[in-house]
């Protein structure tokens, strides 16, 4: 294992008239880590330090990416600083993919995508953590899905972006293999990311990123993670029906996508097969495949919401949402209430991590959810259909 630690050279004195710099030198702590497993060697990026029993921020990137051009943008965002006061950030790198990873060796048989996950419990064990809230994107998504699937009590939490929940039909099969005779990898990846919108308009956006791909990844490594996620299989869950035994997942989970990604069809789809009582499915307008890149204000105002949703960070300050309440009113008050039906499924467990203020608001929205139980019957006859039975998932405009 190598590592390697970024801290203040001398120790620093803190002040009882400074309580926050404790805090803030904590924040510049990043050790890099090179976990063993026995799917491949995972490189991954601590910044903080984990606060006791308290999960870190886990995230996980997309193809042709690596955690450095995937979440920079989002986490050295003004409005993210408050967040990491909070919670230590682990960046995991698909194996490979990290800047600066030496060449598989010909014949190396690249991890499948259940395997990768597989290779999660070992990262939280190695950093003696709990649990996590997982942060994800395309096929990052996709890993932390089944990681949470396949180890619930591990995950508190999951904000998925671009997620995919469906296998490579034969369709999509054939037309990547045309393409792939007629179009390079690079732009085969560009057009995984962003929308046709994007890629005819925003130029200079595009450009950083292909010219990412070309120079900054390693090309032969980069090619074993497109075709290991292109031959994913199906994460076979379905949205849970009274009475029945269904694969879902088990944590609170904010699905985003961009207004003009080329992944809406596939987030919708798999905002259906959720449990509707704990998801809420983001549409970001304006906002095309990378609402990290694009929206990185409006994401973190978001996981403010998902966060406090939980039980966490009660008293944080909310900016752009509140300050777009005229104008978009709906998104405001359709995150209020996801977040409180996140505070009473969570139980006593969120009501210890929450004010007073936070507890009349999960009170007063006991009665909304109510409501959306009942879909305007409060007869309690036995005849009423599933359909009606079951709440439907907040889907929330911003």
């Amino acid at each position: 294992m190598d590592d390697i630690q970024v801290v203040e050279s001398k120790p620093l004195l803190v002040d009882r008239e400074l309580p926050g710099l404790r805090e803030a030198v904590q924040q510049l702590v990043i050790k890099e880590h090179d976990v063993d497993t026995p799917h491949g060697r995972i490189h991954c990026t601590m910044k903080g330090v984990p606060k006791g029993d308290r999960p870190v921020i886990l995230t996980f990137h997309d193809i042709g990416l690596n955690y450095k051009t995937c979440w920079n943008t989002l986490f050295n965002h003004e409005d993210m600083s408050e967040i990491m006061q909070h919670f230590a950030v682990c960046h995991v790198d698909a194996p490979g993919q990290h800047e600066g990873a030496n060449t598989f060796s010909t014949g190396y048989e690249y991890p499948s995508m259940d395997q990768v996950s597989e290779t999660l419990p070992l990262v939280l064990k190695h950093f003696g953590l709990k649990s996590v809230i997982g942060i994800g994107i395309g096929a990052g998504a996709y890993i932390l899905t089944r990681f949470a699937l396949d180890y619930p009590n591990m995950v508190e939490g999951l904000l998925l972006i671009n997620i995919n929940p469906c296998a490579e039909g034969w369709m999509d099969w054939a037309a990547h293999k045309i393409s792939g005779w007629t179009h390079a990898m690079p732009d085969m990846i560009i057009t995984h990311l962003f929308g046709k919108e994007e890629i005819h308009n925003n130029h200079d956006l595009i450009g950083t990123y292909r010219h990412h791909i070309l120079n900054d990844m390693n090309q032969f490594n980069l090619h074993l993670f497109v075709k290991s996620y292109e031959s994913r299989r199906d994460l076979e869950i379905e949205r849970p029906v009274p009475g029945s035994n269904t694969r879902t997942l088990k944590c609170p989970s904010l699905l985003v996508v961009g207004d003009s990604s080329p992944a809406v069809e596939a987030v919708v789809e798999c905002n259906t097969k959720l449990d509707p009582t704990k998801t809420t499915l983001l549409k970001m307008a304006d906002c095309g495949g990378m609402p990290q890149v694009d929206q990185p204000g409006k994401l973190t105002e978001a996981f403010k919401y998902f966060i406090q949703g939980m039980g966490y960070m009660p008293s944080a300050s909310m900016t752009r949402l509140v300050r777009s309440r005229t104008a978009s009113g709906s998104s405001v008050t359709s995150f209020e209430g996801n977040r409180s039906r996140s505070h009473t499924s969570e139980g006593n467990r969120s009501r210890s991590h929450t004010n007073e203020g936070s507890r009349s608001r999960s009170h007063t929205t006991e009665n909304q959810r109510g409501r959306s139980h009942t879909g305007g019957s409060t007869d309690g006859t036995a005849n009423s259909n599933v359909d009606q039975a079951m709440p439907k998932s907040t889907e929330v405009s911003c």
